[in-house]
């Protein structure tokens, strides 16, 4: 009886792409968690993606990076600060234009530099984490 020859299936293959196809795909895929009431800051916050949002800061470097907000209300908690910062967030997205809070920071460098506060290999892990597809920046 002859063996039938047996063929190990293919390994998906690692799409090459652009870091501005990268940044596009994943900011479409990162809408798709957010709303009018919640930016990616808040969100990524909460479902530990991405870049981890208000999450990824002590208490002291959120106050320090919302300082005009803090200025205002020094009393205020953690909670209200990301609160009111999820809604500054959100207006800032209004007045750019645009539709995450990374595009806006990108532009303003006020509480993150967005976009460019990450490699080619974290845009590439943030794109896995979110869909499961394998890319690599070139």
């Amino acid at each position: 009886m002859a063996r039938k020859a047996t063929s190990k299936p293919a390994l998906p293959q690692t799409e090459e792409i652009l870091r501005s196809e990268a940044i596009n795909r994943l900011r479409s895929e990162l809408g798709k968690f957010t709303d009018i009431e919640n930016s990616i800051c808040k969100v990524a916050g909460e479902r530990g993606i991405f870049c981890n949002g208000f999450k990824r800061y002590t208490d002291d470097e959120l106050r320090n990076r919302y300082s005009w907000i803090v200025a205002k209300r020094p009393d205020m908690t953690r909670e209200e600060l990301e609160e009111v910062a999820n809604s500054w967030q959100l207006a800032q997205q209004d007045v750019y234009d645009m539709p995450v809070a990374c595009d806006v920071q990108q532009r303003v460098h006020d509480t993150c530099r967005g976009w460019n506060d990450f490699t080619n290999e974290q845009i590439g892990r943030f794109y896995f984490q979110i869909t499961g597809n394998e890319i690599r920046i070139v």
